[in-house]
């Protein structure tokens, strides 16, 4: 019989991941209601911006109101991506629980989407972890196409590993490898993770997958196999990533915590909750959410 976790801790990204790449821009005051229906559906862990310059990602220039804003749950952690040290410091300012930082697996959607190499990314990331440390945060390892990129194809596993390890030796609490632009299929992943547990610890690592074609609750229910029981999620499949071309909608959570629900395992989440966030949200963007749950809401809706 296959073995699977009792919890799985679900992070959603939906207010950064997720409306980083929307043409809609959402004002503040709706992503501060929006928020508060998240937490009120019961997450332990929203990544509620990012602290970028507003010329990179306009959608999110107003992390600070948005963070000094939201109701805070006691048992919700309000984390935010950084760039770097100036982006930390203003996340500090602005109260984060936790923060983010990011790079990718792949050489080239690094210099696209940091004007860096992976060698000179380190320093700058080495900086936000360690102050981060210094005021008692946790740091986020964000790794991106770990599973293939749009510029390179494949990216060999060894590559997500040395970065990986490189990462947990700064500093970084958790790491999430990112299947960017939704490549990943359950054999890879399998294969993925196989290579992984045998370098890296999985016991602090999360996945990041994206639907663009179709298999990422498949990818999930192999990492669950695996031991897995971290996964990233934005509500109604939203987002993708400005820097890779062609990276459709994330795993959508609804999705996610339906099929979890179904199988068994608890998420803390309620459902009822997070249809009445998604459907907030539609409004708010005037378009239906590419989730399978939002698809059937639409229907009910009409019949």
């Amino acid at each position: 019989m296959i073995s699977f976790p009792e919890k799985v801790k679900i992070k959603e990204v939906g207010p950064r991941d997720g409306l980083q790449n929307e043409a809609v821009e959402v004002p503040w005051e709706r992503k501060v209601e929006w928020i508060n229906l998240l937490s009120a559906a019961g997450y332990e862990y929203i990544e509620f911006s990012s602290f970028v310059h507003p010329k990179w990602i306009p959608q999110l220039k107003d992390a600070d109101i948005v963070a000094r804003s939201i109701d805070r749950n006691p048992g919700t952690t309000y984390a935010a991506l950084v760039p770097n040290v100036k982006g930390l410091r203003k996340a500090l300012d602005n109260g984060v629980d936790e923060v983010a930082v990011f790079m990718s697996a792949s050489e080239t959607h690094n210099k696209k989407n940091i004007n860096k190499t992976i060698n000179e990314t380190y320093p700058v990331l080495q900086e936000v972890i360690t102050e981060s440390k210094q005021e008692g945060k946790k740091v986020r390892g964000y790794i991106s196409c770990v599973f293939g990129c749009p510029y390179e194809g494949h990216v060999p596993f060894e590559r997500t590993a040395a970065v990986a390890k490189t990462l947990l030796k700064m500093g970084v609490d958790e790491i999430s490898l990112g299947d960017t632009i939704g490549t990943a299929d359950p054999k890879q992943v399998d294969l993925f993770l196989e290579y992984m547990k045998e370098r890296v610890s999985l016991e602090h690592t999360a996945l990041h997958f994206h639907n663009t074609n179709g298999m990422a609750l498949a990818n999930v229910t192999v990492a669950l196999q695996h031991g897995i029981t971290i996964f990233d999620a934005s509500l109604g499949g939203l987002g993708g990533c400005p820097y890779a071309e062609g990276a459709s909608g994330n795993l959508a959570t609804d999705d996610l915590v339906h099929m979890l629900h179904r199988m068994g395992i608890e998420t803390g989440i309620n459902e009822e909750k997070l249809r009445k966030a998604a459907a907030f949200l539609e409004q708010e963007l005037g378009k239906r959410l590419p989730s399978h749950q939002r698809q059937i809401a639409a229907k009910e809706e009409v019949g």
